[in-house]
């Protein structure tokens, strides 16, 4: 009998839901035993469900394919097969929060690739590296929901990666205030070129939502738990653009920073190649590394040369200069559906395992 975790996957059959599977295929903690998905795909193969809409560069896994995928609504018969749930539905935010509250209740931990949950307050919105500590917030809320076991737990919007991991480096000399621009690539919406092709050779200025998302969730994962709350940070001020742009995988950042203290350049840099945190001091399964990696080359990073550097788990920043408006300005370029999606959700799970709040039932 395996040792692992058993896993199921809300929203297989979507794009986030392909990146959970293909990702956990042969996880050495966690095994997909559920796949859930609308009632238009219940009781199909796997394979079967998604035979003409498969947009992994990578083969359907074969422990997979044979699974009958199950009626995500079924709350009670998913989470009494297995011991923890990914979370990717396409659902209203009001009834994402509703089923994974749902799955919460039936002490199923949920880790969840939504945006519905992310200004719960006692819900931790959590980047391994940088804010660990907010899993402490888990015992508020499975107080609130009257659980012993179950919990919600989030990851950030894959637009912030390329960026907020270097101004957390930064911490030590107070970042005030930022502009951001995020160049965002079409997955990031659940596409391939073959289904958006008016996507290619364009750009498109506007992504809803994305803006506001940009701008606050990193307050949040800059706060501190108080009264059984996050409070999220007063600052930097952040203010931002997101725009669509012809790339299949991988976010770019472009960012102009101000600092209460003046850093030299050699310190910014020292503090991003030095930035390490529990996922390497755990060794966690899908932890990089090296979290953060400077490129001192005038044109990189580049998403074609450095989208899947550690594994697409790494943060490549690069073209760190002085500015004549701001402090600095740097780049930066994170993979979406990775870091920024299943792969970090994925290794939020492995941290809240590492933690022992998530257990076999």
């Amino acid at each position: 009998m395996s040792e692992k975790l058993k896993a199921g996957v809300l929203g297989g059959t979507g794009m986030v839901g392909q990146r959970f599977i293909t990702i956990l295929e042969d996880h050495p903690w966690f095994e997909v035993t559920v796949i859930a998905a609308s009632k238009r795909s219940a009781g199909q193969r796997y394979e079967d469900a998604v035979k003409d809409r498969w947009k992994m560069s990578v083969p359907i896994p074969e422990k997979v394919k044979d699974i009958i995928v199950e009626d995500v609504s079924d709350v009670e018969k998913i989470a009494s097969e297995v011991d923890l749930v990914f979370s990717a539905v396409d659902m209203t935010k009001d009834e994402i929060r509703a089923i994974e509250e749902a799955y919460a209740k039936t002490e199923t931990p949920v880790v969840s690739n939504n945006s519905a949950h992310r200004w719960t307050p006692d819900v931790p919105m959590i980047i391994p590296e940088i804010n660990p500590e907010h899993a402490d917030i888990i015992e508020y809320q499975r107080k609130r929901l009257g659980t012993k076991r179950g919990f919600v737990a989030v990851k950030p919007n894959c637009s912030i990666q390329s960026y907020t991991p270097a101004l957390f480096a930064w911490k030590e000399f107070d970042p005030v205030r930022a502009v951001v621009s995020t160049y965002q690539a079409i997955s990031g919406a659940g596409k391939t070129f073959k289904d958006w092709p008016e996507m290619e050779g364009n750009i498109i200025p506007y992504i809803g939502g994305e803006e506001e998302k940009s701008e606050k969730e990193p307050l949040k994962i800059f706060g501190h738990i108080e009264n059984g709350e996050i409070v999220k940070a007063a600052g930097p001020l952040i203010t931002s653009q997101c725009i669509r742009v012809p790339v299949l995988n991988g976010h770019t950042a472009t960012c102009f920073v101000d600092f209460e203290k003046k850093p030299s350049k050699e310190e910014l840099i020292d503090r991003l190649v030095s930035l390490s945190g529990k996922p390497q001091e755990l060794k966690l399964p899908s932890a990089p590394e090296h979290f953060i990696r400077y490129m001192e080359e005038d044109n990189r990073p580049q998403v074609s040369l450095d989208v899947d550097y550690e594994n697409g788990m790494g943060i490549s920043i690069g073209r760190l200069r002085s500015d004549s408006l701001f402090d600095y300005k740097f780049v930066g370029l994170s993979h979406n559906t990775l870091r920024g999606a299943a792969g970090g959700a994925v290794l939020c799970a492995e941290l809240l395992k590492a933690l022992g709040y998530i257990e076999k039932k």
